[in-house]
């Protein structure tokens, strides 16, 4: 039988293998687990790379410059000199901060400050209760909050454990594993199909290799690797075709490399290196609740000072002072903002993940309401990640194919409505010259061949390969691949590769009943086809086979016997690859998912822009582009190299897509967005997405397909790996913002209203009405489950039909400040006006009760008035939260409790509270629903009229 054409290697077990050197071990283990590198300080600057521009070198210049002849490798005494030069070959890392650290960082902000000054107020005079209960709130608050930011900062953790843990290297004239951290500039490495490369280095030999390289530069299909390949220095990174780089996976052939560049030094350091350095702003939300808890500081220090001066003038004891003073100090600050917040965020983030997106920091939530633009990666992100053929021209007709991806279904269409035609001949060609297999839809093998192998099932019914004899595989210097089978007529020979380069060899062409010899006419027409594929950003695969004649199939066959004695048989089977007969054309494309472009749709219809980020070629990003809909210039790399930052923001508005960029260009991507008060959301899946994930305001990770790093610089992981899902995200963010809103109108409400009521009292000669206890109370009872009940809200229809909200617009703008103030103001006058008459009229123990429960009922009515700013509470929606309803029953038997019940009157100070005296507070308290509802309908008459 003839054998394969491609000489095979030795295997490690036929290699002698006397003494290992030092710090290596001889055995035949492959990488195998992740390792974990430890946990290190980061340094201050990038290191310095044993070589630059290694890619623009040859390869004699590098092995003098870094003191090493590849077929020998290092000595021991050339490791140990490049290792106290270059160090270890691992990524250092921050640490992490402890659970201690973390969990101090949560009594940092000002309300729970000033929170935390009251009990401590509380407890020296006396009050042990009262501090007791602010302790609780505050505690709350601050374990609800710790379980998300623990887990914050991973991401270095996360590439640490994408290096292999051992490397094949040659070291002295020898073969040997060593671990991947001892790895060191000029190191002689070598590779096999299915490993990941330990650190960069240029490729000395290259035997049909191809590396996927797209963690790192986006690529969405594996690089066909060349040795020999002459470049200038400014060839970016995609295009550096006689380059390996740490963690990229060799998909097909073998290699050896000169290690160039280890640990920070390399491009995946340098990618660790910027994730460490970039930073995390804090979201608009956390920024104004910080300002809004200062400026409640600063009220409640200047209203406790004036109350306590106006009681000292008065005459009042110190103690009295003192204990009017905490409880103005309570009332002011609204101590169950923060726990509602996070509580209102914690159930949205928690609904988001039955939505398939998982938001890791509680406080990120409210900034997708806000995102102004999506920066998207294209591979895996807007498109499947899966080679699909698209278009066929076969017998000079031409012909649609339908269907996704790797999944068998779909049909083939004649764009001339003329009967299908015969597909054998080709279906027998993409099978026979393919190495790829499928399971289900896991691809073993190149992405390209698994694409044609699912043509060939839908062309015609699956037809047993033929036996192969030998083959030729691809590079990228003939840019073909070629097969040759044995046939009842002699020696059958497929081929597939680049049509520029394939044309030139194919003498015939493929017609429905002849092959006929094919002319200019015929060429051009084959030419102009495949340059409609390349404008249409598909690639374009020429399909070919030749039939030898009885004698080329004898000489074949001698050729094959004396393989062992000939050093070039592959060119003599090479030159059997002429006087082809075309078969068909086929355009390639990793297909958008069909969910992206509604999606965008969505986005366009919100006031959102998408931007494609790609490492893919600019032609293959506009096209895409178009079919998702995505409408503006199209830039590379190279172009954004020649722009600076200013020119970059005053442009990047007009920009829909960034093609053959690199991880830097992201950055500088995101941050010109930024530059224009752009709230950015970035979404991506490899290693090189993560600085710009975790410089965006929102970084969108992939969970399926997404590599840690990503999925860990990332404030979002989208678990179906489905850019849709981030429309229904955002949606959730906007109802969440704004349920939150509904819920600070309700509590400043409440907060003003106490206020008032505790600061006005004394002033008009009344005991003070609450108790801090009570006051805390009311902020349990009413700012606990009724507000968190807010949170479940539905939205408005028209919620994803306006723009985004400005980051900087206020939480409290004039008009809803003006609205909070007479909700205030009327539950003063109504309490103190309760107050004031029962005292005329029965005991000061039962009209402060009845003041209290007035206030209280003033909140079960107030609620309403905050779940609607503009239209009445008497809505769709009025009914459909049951968590509200179940809140406000609950609200009213607890008051009932605190009233009634002998334990909770001498917890609460609260006596002589008659049931006849409820009618009263209910028809005060109800007085705040029914004055807003009137408001509103005279609101809505103006506007109509």
């Amino acid at each position: 039988m003839i054998g394969n054409i491609i000489t095979a290697r030795p295997s490690v077990s036929q290699i002698k293998q006397p003494k290992a050197p030092p710090g290596a071990r001889l055995d035949n283990q492959r990488f195998g687990s992740m390792l974990i590198m430890p946990i290190q300080s980061a340094p201050a600057s990038s290191p310095t790379p044993a070589l630059s521009h290694t890619h623009a070198l040859d390869v004699e210049e590098i092995s003098t410059r870094l003191g090493v002849t590849p077929a020998q490798g290092l000595d021991a005494a050339a490791v140990r000199q490049q290792r106290s030069v270059f160090g270890d070959n691992t990524l250092p890392q921050t640490a992490i901060r402890s659970r201690w650290r973390v969990l101090i960082s949560q009594f940092r902000s000002t309300l729970i400050l000033v929170l935390l000054g009251a009990a401590l107020l509380s407890a020296l005079i006396g009050n042990l209760k009262d501090a007791a209960v602010i302790l609780t709130v505050v505690l709350i608050n601050a374990l609800v909050s710790f379980y998300q930011e623990y887990r914050a900062e991973q991401s270095l953790s996360a590439l640490k454990a994408m290096l292999p843990p051992q490397a094949c290297v040659r070291r002295e004239g020898l073969r040997c594993n060593v671990d991947a951290s001892e790895l060191v500039p000029g190191d002689i490495v070598l590779l096999e199909a299915g490993d990941r490369v330990p650190a960069d280095g240029r490729i000395i030999v290259a035997a049909g290799l191809e590396i996927d390289e797209s963690t790192l530069t986006g690529e969405s299909i594996p690089t066909r690797k060349d040795a020999g390949a002459a470049l200038s220095q400014n060839t970016t990174l995609a295009e550096r075709h006689n380059m390996a780089y740490m963690n990229t996976l060799l998909t097909r052939g073998r290699a050896e490399i000169i290690v160039s560049a280890t640990g920070l030094a390399s491009e995946m350091g340098q990618i660790s290196l910027a994730l460490a350095n970039s930073r995390e702003a804090p979201t608009p939300l956390q920024e104004q609740l910080d300002r809004l808890g200062k400026k409640l500081g600063l009220i409640a220090i200047v209203l406790v000072g004036m109350l306590a001066v106006l009681e000292w003038l008065r005459g009042e004891q110190l103690a009295h002072i003192v204990i009017n003073a905490i409880a103005l100090g309570v009332a002011a600050i609204p101590e169950g903002l923060p726990v509602v917040v996070t509580v209102t965020l914690a159930l949205g983030m928690h609904k988001m993940a039955k939505q398939h997106a998982i938001v890791k920091r509680l406080a990120s939530v409210e900034t997708l309401g806000c995102t102004t633009v999506i920066c998207s990666d294209k591979t895996g992100t807007l498109t499947l990640n899966q080679m699909t053929a698209r278009t066929l021209w076969y017998q000079q007709r031409h012909f649609a194919i339908s269907g996704q991806g790797y999944q068998p279904a779909g049909e083939v269409t004649a764009l001339d409505a003329a009967p299908l035609p015969d597909f054998s001949t080709l279906s027998s060609a993409l099978t026979a010259c393919n190495d790829s297999h499928l399971n289900g839809e896991q691809v073993i093998g190149d992405p390209m061949e698994a694409a044609l192998r699912v043509l060939a099932g839908k062309l015609s019914a699956p037809i047993a390969s033929p036996v192969r004899l030998a083959e030729v595989p691809f590079d990228s210097r003939h840019k073909y691949m070629a097969t040759f089978h044995a046939d009842a007529g002699g020696i059958l020979l497929y081929v597939k590769g680049a049509p520029d380069v394939l044309l030139n060899l194919c003498s015939h062409i493929q017609l429905a009943d002849r092959v006929q010899q094919m002319d200019q006419a015929g060429r051009e027409a084959a030419l102009q086809h495949y340059q409609q594929l390349a404008a249409q950003g598909l690639r374009g695969l020429l399909i070919a086979y030749r039939q030898l004649t009885p004698d080329q199939s004898a000489k074949f066959a001698q050729q094959g016997e004396r393989r062992d004695e000939r050093h070039d048989e592959q060119a003599a089977q090479m030159a059997h690859v002429q006087h082809l007969t075309l078969l068909g054309l086929i355009g390639l494309q990793d297909p958008p998912r069909q969910e992206a472009g509604r999606a965008i749709a969505h986005c366009k219809q919100a006031g959102i822009a998408v931007k494609m980020i790609t490492g893919d070629h600019q032609t293959t990003g506009q096209a895409i582009a178009n079919q998702l809909g995505l409408t503006g210039h199209c830039i590379t790399g190279a172009e954004l190299d020649s722009m600076s930052d200013a020119e970059l923001a005053a442009k990047v508005d007009e920009i829909a897509v960034f093609a053959r960029v690199s991880p830097a260009h992201k950055v500088k991507i995101v941050a010109a967005l930024q530059a224009k008060a752009h709230v950015v959301a970035m979404t991506g899946d490899g290693v090189n997405d993560a600085p710009a994930l975790k410089t965006a305001d929102i970084g969108i990770a992939m969970g399926k397909n997404g590599s840690a790093v990503a999925k860990e610089a990332a404030t979002m992981v989208l678990t179906d790996d489905n850019f849709a899902t981030i429309v229904s995200a955002i949606h959730q963010g906007r109802t969440l913002y704004e349920n939150i809103l509904k819920f600070v109108r309700f509590q400043l409400s409440t907060t003003i209203g106490a206020v008032l009521t505790v600061f006005v009292a004394p002033l008009l000669g009344l005991p003070a009405p609450f108790t801090p206890i009570q006051i805390l109370w009311i902020a349990i009872i009413m700012d606990g489950p009724p507000a968190i009940s807010l949170a479940l809200d539905p939205a408005r229809d028209d919620i994803m039909a306006q723009a985004p909200r400005s980051q900087s617009e206020a939480v409290l703008t004039a008009p809803r400040l003006s609205r909070i103030l007479a909700y205030g103001a009327t539950m003063m006058v109504g309490t103190l006006g309760v107050l004031a008459w029962e005292l005329q009229h029965g005991s000061p123990e039962r009209a402060a009760t009845m003041a209290f429960t007035t206030f209280v009922l003033f909140q079960f009515f107030n609620v309403f008035n905050a779940r609607n700013e503009r239209h009445s509470a008497f809505n769709g929606h009025f009914f459909t939260n049951r968590m509200l309803w179940m809140s406000l029953l609950a609200v009213l038997s607890l008051q009932i409790i605190a009233v009634h019940w002998p334990i909770a009157q001498s917890l609460f100070h609260t006596h002589g509270m008659a049931w006849s005296d409820w009618p009263i507070c209910i028809a005060v308290a109800s007085s705040i629903w029914l004055l807003e509802e009137g408001r509103k309908w005279l609101f809505r008459l103006c506007c109509r009229a």
